[in-house]
């Protein structure tokens, strides 16, 4: 059973903290190592350190809040995202361009009163592994596509909707019987696998909208880059 879908997957983040001056942003951790989850509808989850590690080299990942295109924070190409792998898991450092919405949230995160961070990510057909723990499924996450990092209002958790919950469920309920030694065409989820990935990069795409190129950011950059 193919694991397609787009997932997310929140922490809570106690080190998440803002940065001001010239370049205000935050930096934190979106993701942990080696913790085991909560259950995820039918099995718990646990990701290993480099699961990460080819997205960070060449992956296009955005910074957005909630998850939404319209409110982009950062991005990697622009070089305004830098993600990186450390002992604790996967960390972030993200300058927040000058817009209202982006000033408003560093203020909801100086306040506590966001404190979550969550990813958004696909699966690689051969980017996890499954075993049996104290009568249960654990899935270990060691390879997987990063499309976003978000800070977040809630919980992927129990909020996502039913229909992704269902298939969850089917998902750990397929690696049982795959488990007991029924066969899984690997080449038929390999090519599954890059059709949704490449038509979920190209909504991230069609849906990230320009930079205003009259913020006040926007505008110290192009002063610097006359100077020059």
């Amino acid at each position: 059973m193919a694991e397609q879908k787009t997932e997310y997957r929140d922490f809570t983040v106690s080190e998440l903290r803002t940065r001001s001056g010239s370049k205000p942003g935050i930096t934190g951790h979106a993701a942990v190592f080696n913790q085991l989850s909560d259950d995820l509808g039918g099995y718990r989850e646990q990701i290993h350190p480099g699961a990460f590690a080819d997205t960070i080299k060449g992956g296009d990942v955005r910074a957005l809040w909630n998850h939404d295109p319209n409110f982009i924070l950062a991005r990697t190409k622009s070089g305004t995202l830098r993600l990186s792998e450390d002992r604790e898991g996967l960390k972030i450092d993200a300058d927040f361009p000058d817009t209202q919405f982006a000033r408003d949230l560093l203020i909801s995160i100086e306040r506590g009163d966001v404190d979550q961070m969550s990813f958004g990510f696909m699966v690689f057909p051969e980017g996890s592994s499954w075993r049996m723990e104290d009568g249960g499924v654990v899935r270990t996450l060691t390879k997987v596509e990063l499309f976003d990092v978000s800070p977040v209002t809630f919980p992927a958790y129990p909020q996502t909707d039913v229909g992704v919950r269902a298939e969850l469920r089917t998902i750990a309920q397929a690696k049982l019987k795959e488990l007991s030694g029924v066969p899984v065409d690997e080449e038929q989820v390999k090519a599954l696998f890059e059709s949704r990935a490449q038509a979920r990069r190209e909504f991230i795409a069609a849906n990230t909208p320009p930079a205003d190129k009259w913020s006040y950011a926007e505008i110290l950059k192009r002063c610097r880059v006359t100077a020059t």
